[in-house]
């Protein structure tokens, strides 16, 4: 997965951004907020990319599991899994891959709600937290695009 500018450029500041004043934090909180998003989108941009290189198997898998939920998949009996008719390295494969987008969606929301929090309040510690949320959102959103990568060679090889 290539490095993404944008994404180190909300990194670094927000690392910048769990050192300053009171003061600064006024006047910069806009340019935290854009950056923060110009990050997400960039990320979601190259998340679809990379599942938009699946194999049709691959998003059928995907539509499937996101359908049913992550969770209730995981309960399903390994029996009833591979009676789907799917390849079942695929199928686990993917699963792991929705794992980690529910894990980098739901770090997302909560990095949101810690800055929207810190705004409401007007707390620095609750920002420096929402930076902390943001950089840990950003890395398994990251990591769910490797993932994703994984699934895209791997329909490329079985293909």
């Amino acid at each position: 997965m290539r490095m993404l500018p944008e994404v180190q450029q909300a990194k670094e500041l927000m690392n910048e951004a769990m050192d300053w004043s009171t003061f600064k934090w006024l006047f910069e909180k806009p340019r935290v907020r854009a950056t923060a998003d110009q990050a997400n989108d960039a990320l979601d941009r190259l998340s679809r990319a990379v599942k938009a290189r699946w194999s049709e198997e691959t998003k059928h898998v995907y539509k499937n599991l996101s359908k049913s939920g992550a969770g209730s998949v995981r309960k399903q009996p390994k029996e009833q899994q591979s009676r789907e008719g799917f390849d079942s390295q695929l199928h686990l494969l993917v699963r792991k891959v929705l794992e980690a987008d529910e894990a980098a969606q739901r770090a997302r929301r909560e990095a949101e709600e810690a800055f929207d929090e810190a705004e409401k309040q007007m707390s620095i510690p609750l920002a420096r937290e929402g930076c902390r949320k943001a950089i840990r959102s950003w890395e398994l959103h990251e990591k769910a695009i490797r993932k994703a990568e994984s699934a895209a060679e791997f329909g490329r090889a079985s293909a």
